[in-house]
């Protein structure tokens, strides 16, 4: 099919040249002019013949368009089982419209006909069109004429008006006409013997066009119908293989092999039918159009060469001695040929003008010889009755089938004693024999398979007193063979096709869909003219002398390698494994691009990728690359990195050529719709040059998509010949604008990013200057990576009612897809149509919550509907995708609502549309309003921003992304508007990430702290809110609610993971106690002792991550570990409910100034936290983030709280190492196991982990083990000794020494910490002398 944006491959002379050529062909012939005479009109009644007559008056001769003679028109007797009327226009002629009208003056007519033609009167055609056998509509009164023009031309002489349906009132009643002219070609009945050789000018052809052009019509299979070939290895073959149309060509191969010209392609079916096929090609160079009937394939050739080199003749009808592309044995061509023209020369007007070389005719004849089988055409419900010879004790029987269907009854008869069936079964012959004389006797054989191809097979069957033979297909040689006892006579009467008659044994099968012809019972070939006649046999919704078969996949509407399955009336698809789907695997089933997949909600990973969806590029894998602010798409390459290069020259130059992941049209595809891309390049250099600069001629140089070669370098830009240290001026040797062009005996290096993606990828380097002695380059070509897709985003909004933008007409003959996304406030609207003269098709919003698709091929209006169960008014964006094919149509919206339409089983199928594409209402009628982003029809994306530019009413782009991708902004993070989409700030969050989903931790040692410290009003007021790196709490420092979440694994207790201190003695603490269990610590005034909560029995220093989210409102605290559900807690009634003057959090350790809770220091706070910390955050502040931001910004080896960077800059400081790490993973969500069920414990008996010291022998582990005992002992004995002392010299109450003056007084209504922050800003310096020592 056409697809939009797609252009011929043809160039301009090609097809001027191809143009004139057919005009030269055809320019003679009698369609050429106008063809519209009345044929029917002038003819003698004698040319009308019927099947029956109801009176004399009604004879078929009086079936006259608009004539009153006899009874005014024809009618068949009504006991006609297959009534049919026939015009015989005396000689072959050029049909292109028919017409009927009712008899004259009654209630006859016909409502439903179909169209039969031949040239012999015989093995009669129907008429197809859209890949159907065609009804045709007729009259609805007896006087009205209703005219169709056909939608192709037919060639023949006899004519068959088939009534399928008729007046209710009354009875089949016809008057017809038919239009068309004289037709007439010269033909050459062509034996299985002959061949027409026709001699080229001279010895040897180098042709650089081509134009064949013929028709033919064969009852074979097989045979060769033209041929040529070259001593050089260039051949043309066109030939038939097993009914279909195979043209190989060549243009020519190398000697070495690495180039392969043979191209092989594959076109029509059933072309064994004896009927005319017309046949042309047209090649100029590599492009060639190849076109069976109506149907044209275009291809490019394999290889590199554009001329065909033939030597000596072109023969047709066979091949004169073995060929090229095969071998011998090939059939030669039986059958008819007409209108042979090759490159002008009319061969079969030179041939029997005797111009040609004709030796090898036996009998050379001008006449087609016309076929002597009587087919016979079954549908579902027919049969046909023929009688045998009776009381027979041999059973010989034969005929030829083919069919689609894989099950089916061939023949059934009631034997003098039994009965007798052949079916299809799974595509094989089966034979079932029940013979009830004196004892029942059953024999079942079966032979074939796979003979459902639409393909002759031929079925023999010869079974006599004990033996049965069954043969396929003439193989006598594997033929099935029995030798069951059994005696059989014949009963006289054979069923084909079907049986629906009652019988105590019926058949398996009822019936059969297909043709039969050469039917041979008992020896005697049934006479099928007498029974044409009614003088033999019966039958009942049979077509005779005719074989209506239809190959419904082909041509192939299964798309994008889908696999193409058939029965008699319908096919299907098969799309695994093709990346598409739907009824003709027309619809991709990936995204279009990394961007789509962002906001989908996707994170970095590796995707398939499909940038034009239905169009002919298959998907591929990328990397996506989901960062804060961009998405990046990289496409690998196989080049190693430094590759080395030597014995190069500017003569030989040593040639890299690179293979990415995705083929060139593919990677083109994303370079085309991507906002930027860059790929790294890098030459290290001894002794070699790169670019020759400054004016020198380049020894190396790369090429890009288009094969166009570059002699730029990474960091310049086109036609700049100079690397990025020359576009910088910082160039090792000033003189030259690239490092390596300096030419030092030592090692150097130019590098830099290619950014100019119209030449990207770069698919080849040439290095030309490593041939001297120790010269050597090291080569190193990064992946494709770009960013950002504008096809995505691509977006107009509309303004006004009236408002709309036009395209050219949309091409979607047979499949067509659309999809988009829409946003709008308004209840209704049309997003788009096209019209033609009464196809058309359309997509609307018709109210807030129904989509419409409409859409007319032919066969009437057709309208679905889906129905939201929200409202899509709702200013957010909606996804509407819309697909018509042959099978069947489909609308969905927002992958949530669906609905689907089969298409009729017959009818027209082609979406004709000629009026250009409206995008809004081109009427101003229900005009829509709104944006529509990313309109993909077929595959292309449709640039509404560039169009708007330049349309009033309609403006480029739309804002408001967030409405409906702010979901995706998760974990408090806000989204941000952006003209091409939007982002997650995520910086009053705990978390990173394109979405705030990832986890912010960090790596405690012992003795790591983080502290933040809260901002006073008055510093707040001082701060330059530019370097406010984290939102402080409220103002008002006394809280009665409080937000606590983060994650954590440690393996070590006991611990302080969060305190959270005060200007007075309020505080709040998570701990970690010795046993591994978490405690809360409430300290708010009111009560003698904190009040603590511990929160659960189970051990939490595990080496697992774990999560805390806690929160409190007054008195109502409430927990929540890990998944499990939350527990609430409530302060006793003489608690206070406030948290008083909040100044501090620590993470890790408490290092605090002021009155600290004794207990809380002497138990949890040495030697501190060790282990992981993430996703930190209490009442909207982030401390641990805010830390390791500042840690990436500054990059410290270790900081202190005695030596902080500006405390006006960012409110956080840490002491000891803190590093980065993602160990805040998701946390257990059942229970950790107990020792006695864990299999992983060393204890229970398990060997996993190893232990390597269980090799060694028991002396030795057992002497290490008392030694290592003993030593233990010794030091921890010594050090309990020193922590005793040490206590007892620096005890102080729980309370740590400042260098707080005593004299210093504070100030009335504040304590002594706000005097200290008021005058010191670092109140942490503290005497060496007055350190607390830590053990």
């Amino acid at each position: 099919m056409h697809r939009p944006g797609l252009v011929s491959t043809f160039t301009l002379t090609s097809m001027l040249w191809i143009f004139n050529s057919f005009r030269s062909l055809h320019g003679a012939l009698p369609f050429a002019q106008k063809c519209e005479e009345a044929l029917s009109s002038p003819l003698p009644h004698t040319a009308f013949t019927a099947s029956s007559v109801f009176t004399s008056g009604y004879a078929p001769g009086y079936a006259k368009l608009n004539r009153r003679g006899g009874a005014g028109g024809w009618s068949p007797q009504d006991s006609d089982s297959y009534p049919w009327l026939q015009v015989d226009l005396g000689n072959r002629k050029q049909v292109v419209a028919v017409a009927t009208q009712g008899r004259y003056s009654s209630s006859d007519w016909t409502t439903r006909y179909r169209l039969l033609y031949s040239d012999t009167g015989r093995n009669w055609k129907p008429y197809h069109q859209d890949g159907n056998i065609w009804a045709f509509s007729g009259n609805s009164n007896t006087e009205s004429v209703v005219r169709h023009d056909l939608a192709k031309g037919i060639m023949g002489r006899f004519l068959r008006f088939v009534p399928l349906d008729w007046s209710g009132e009354g009875r089949i009643g016809l008057r017809i006409e038919v239009y068309g002219c004289s037709y007439w070609a010269d033909v050459i009945n062509f034996d299985g013997q002959g061949v027409i050789s026709y001699r080229f000018k001279v010895k040897k052809m180098k042709i650089i066009k081509d134009v064949i052009a013929l028709k033919f019509k064969t009852s074979e299979s097989e045979g060769v119908i033209l041929h040529g070939e070259g001593q050089q290895g260039d051949y043309i073959t066109l030939e038939l293989r097993r009914a279909k149309l195979l043209l190989q060509i060549n243009l020519g191969s190398n000697q070495y092999g690495s180039i392969l010209g043979h191209t092989s392609v594959t076109s029509g079916s059933l072309l064994d039918d004896h009927h005319w096929h017309s046949v042309m090609i047209e090649r100029y160079r590599r492009n060639v159009n190849f076109t069976l009937d109506t149907h044209t394939q275009h291809f490019r050739t394999n290889g590199e060469f554009d001329h065909l080199d033939l030597d000596y003749e072109l023969s047709f009808g066979g091949m004169p001695y073995s060929g090229k592309p095969v071998g011998g044995g090939m059939k030669n061509f039986r059958g008819c040929m007409e209108s042979i023209n090759y490159n002008g020369d009319n061969i079969t007007d030179l041939a029997r003008r005797k111009k040609l070389d004709t030796s090898s005719f036996r009998n050379l004849s001008f006449s087609c010889v016309e076929s002597h089988s009587f087919t016979v055409f079954f549908n579902a419900t027919s049969f046909l009755q023929l009688p045998g010879r009776a009381n027979q004790d041999v059973v010989s029987l034969g005929f030829q089938f083919r069919t689609w269907n894989a099950d089916g009854l061939l023949l059934f008869s009631n034997l003098d004693d039994g009965t007798l069936e052949i079916a299809l079964d799974d595509g094989k012959v089966v034979v079932h024999f029940n013979v009830t004389q004196m004892k029942n006797t059953r024999i079942d054989i079966s032979s074939g398979s796979v003979l459902n191809d639409g393909q002759w097979h031929a079925v023999r069957l010869v079974a006599k007193e004990n033996s049965v033979m069954l043969a396929i297909d003439g193989d006598e040689t594997s033929a099935i063979r029995t030798t069951t006892p059994i005696t059989i006579r014949t009963g006289g009467t054979y069923h084909l096709g079907g049986y629906f008659l009652p019988t105590l044994a019926p058949p398996t099968q009822k019936s059969f869909q297909g043709c039969m012809q050469a039917i041979l019972l008992d020896d005697q070939p049934a006479d099928m003219h007498a029974v044409e006649k009614g003088i033999v046999g019966a039958f009942e919704n049979v077509s005779l002398d005719m074989c209506a078969i239809i190959d419904r996949c082909m041509p192939n509407h299964c798309e994008h390698g889908g696999r193409c399955k058939q029965t008699w009336d319908r096919f299907s698809c098969t799309c695994d494994g093709t990346g598409y789907t739907g009824a003709t695997c027309h619809t991709s089933v990936f995204e279009q691009s990394c961007e789509a997949y962002k906001h989908l909600g996707r994170s970095s990973d590796t995707y398939w990728i499909d940038p034009d969806g239905s169009g002919p590029l298959g998907p591929f894998k990328v990397n996506c690359n989901m960062t804060e602010d961009k998405v990046w798409t990289t496409v690998v390459n196989n080049l190693p990195a430094q590759t080395s290069v030597t014995g190069s020259s500017r003569e030989r130059r040593t040639v890299l050529q690179l293979n990415y992941s995705a083929s060139m049209e593919q990677v083109t595809a994303i370079t085309t719709s991507a906002e930027h891309c860059e790929q790294h390049v890098s030459y290290g250099c001894f002794m070699s040059r790169l670019l020759n600069t400054p004016d020198g001629t380049p020894y190396t140089w790369w090429v890009g998509r288009s094969s166009e070669k570059h002699f730029y370098w990474g960091g310049s830009g086109p036609g700049i010949q100079k690397c990025s240290c020359g576009i910088d001026r910082n160039c090792t040797d000033p003189k030259y604008d690239c490092n390596c062009d300096a030419d030092h005996k030592q090692w150097r290096e130019d590098s830099g990013l290619l950014v100019y993606k119209d030449h990207l990828p770069v698919s080849q380097v040439a290095v030309g200057d490593t041939n001297r002695l120790g010269s050597e380059a090291r080569l190193t070509v990064g992946p494709l990576r770009c960013q950002g897709d504008r096809n995505y985003w691509n977006a107009a909004s509309f303004t006004t009612p009236s408002s709309y933008l036009h395209f050219s007409t949309f091409q979607g003959e047979t499949s067509a897809d659309i999809s988009f996304y829409f946003k709008t406030s308004a209840p209704y609207g049309v997003f788009l149509e096209n019209l033609g003269n009464t196809d058309f098709i359309r997509l609307e919003l018709k109210s807030p919550t129904v989509i419409s698709f409409s859409f007319d091929v032919g066969n009437g209006p057709v309208e679905l509907a889906v129905h939201s169960a929200t409202p899509l008014n709702d200013d957010q964006w909606h996804r509407v995708m819309a697909e018509r094919n042959v099978k069947e149509a489909v609308l969905q919206l927002d992958l949530n609502y669906r609905e689907a339409r089969p298409a009729p089983p017959q009818g027209h199928t082609r979406l004709e549309l000629f009026s250009q594409l409206y995008v809004g209402a081109a009427g101003g009628q229900r005009g829509f309003l709104g944006c529509i982003r990313s309109l993909r029809m077929n595959g292309v994306t449709l640039d509404l921003e560039e169009r708007a530019k330049v349309t009033p009413g309609v403006k480029p782009g739309c804002q408001g992304h967030c409405t409906s991708y702010g979901m995706y902004c998760r974990n408090g993070g806000k989204c941000e508007e952006k003209y091409n989409g939007y982002s997650c700030d995520c910086t009053a969050t705990a978390y990173d990430g394109p979405f705030c989903t990832k986890d912010v931790g960090g790596f405690f040692e012992a003795g790591t702290l983080v502290r933040y410290n809260f901002l006073s009003e008055t510093a707040a007021a001082n701060q330059d809110t530019s370097f406010v790196a984290q939102p402080s709490t409220p103002q008002e420092v006394n809280l009665t609610r409080e937000e606590v979440a983060f994650s954590f694994s440690t393996s070590n207790t006991p611990a302080i993971l969060l305190y959270v201190s005060s200007k007075t003695q309020d505080y709040l603490a998570l701990v970690l106690r010795q046993n591994g269990t978490l405690q809360v610590r409430y300290n708010l005034g009111g009560l003698k002792e904190p009040f603590t909560i511990d929160v659960d029995q189970r051990n939490l220093a595990n080496g697992q991550p774990h999560t805390i989210n806690m929160s409190r409102s007054n008195r109502t605290i409430t927990i929540q570990l890990d998944h499990y559900p939350p527990v609430s807690y409530s302060l006793p009634e003489a608690s206070d409910t406030q948290l008083n003057l909040v100044k501090t959090i620590f993470l890790g350790k408490v290092f605090e100034t002021g009155v600290i809770d004794p207990a809380l220091i002497e138990r949890y706070n040495t030697p501190g936290f060790i282990g992981c910390l993430s996703r930190v955050q209490f009442n909207g502040v982030t401390p641990l983030k805010t830390a390791l931001r500042n840690l990436v910004a500054d990059r410290p080896i270790d900081r202190h709280p005695d030596k902080p960077t500006d405390r006006q800059s960012v409110p956080v400081s840490y002491q000891g190492k803190l590093v980065e790490s993602n160990c805040g993973a998701s946390p257990l969500t059942i229970p950790p196991m107990s020792a006695a069920t864990d299999p992983w414990r060393l204890d229970s008996g398990a060997e996993f982990p190893f232990n390597e010291e269980r090799v060694i022998p028991d002396g030795v582990n057992r002497n290490s083990a008392i030694i290592g005992g003993i030593i233990a002992v010794v030091i921890f004995t010594i050090l309990c000794t020193l922590a005793v002392l040490i206590r007892y010299m620096f005890r102080h109450k729980g309370s740590y020494h400042t260098n707080e003056s005593k004299a210093a007084e504070p100030a009335s209504g504040e304590s002594a910490d706000t005097t200290i922050i008021g005058t010191d800003p670092n109140p942490e310096t503290i005497d060496e002398s007055k350190k607390e020592w830590f053990i």
